[in-house]
């Protein structure tokens, strides 16, 4: 886990912070060689509420909705949120999951699909996915 950090931009808007910044460190995956753009939004509670996270733009993935926010327990005040989790912990839970996504949360029916049906076809495309990727950096 190299430069999970990649490019770190933060913004901040009249209600919220915003963190956006690339993930990249995937090696030996079908991930490898993406460059995957993620928008962090913080709520004025954070922690008490965490952060809405969102690959911009959306991608193929079991536990990515079409409008590209990421579906992770961690990320679910219902579910596993705790106040305690930093920012390197859900960046460090979302690479995680890009290679190993959770079939029993699946946000995307064809990324998910795929993946249960035929893992190949889903490599490929999340290879296909990587190569178009690869350069989208600023």
């Amino acid at each position: 886990m190299n430069n999970i950090f990649h490019h770190l931009q933060l913004y901040t808007y009249i209600s919220q912070l915003v963190a956006a910044f690339g993930i990249n460190d995937l090696f030996h995956t079908p991930w490898e060689g993406g460059y995957y753009k993620l928008r962090m939004i913080f709520k004025e509670d954070y922690p008490s509420s965490p952060p809405k996270c969102k690959f911009e733009p959306p991608l193929f993935h079991p536990n990515v909705y079409p409008s590209g926010t990421v579906c992770l327990s961690l990320l679910d005040e219902e579910k596993d949120w705790r106040p305690a989790i930093t920012i390197k912990q859900i960046l460090l839970g979302i690479q995680d999951l890009l290679n190993e996504p959770n079939v029993k949360d699946p946000a995307q029916a064809e990324a998910y699909t795929i993946y249960c049906q035929n893992r190949l076809e889903y490599e490929k495309r999340v290879r296909a996915q990587a190569r178009a990727m690869c350069h989208q950096e600023a």
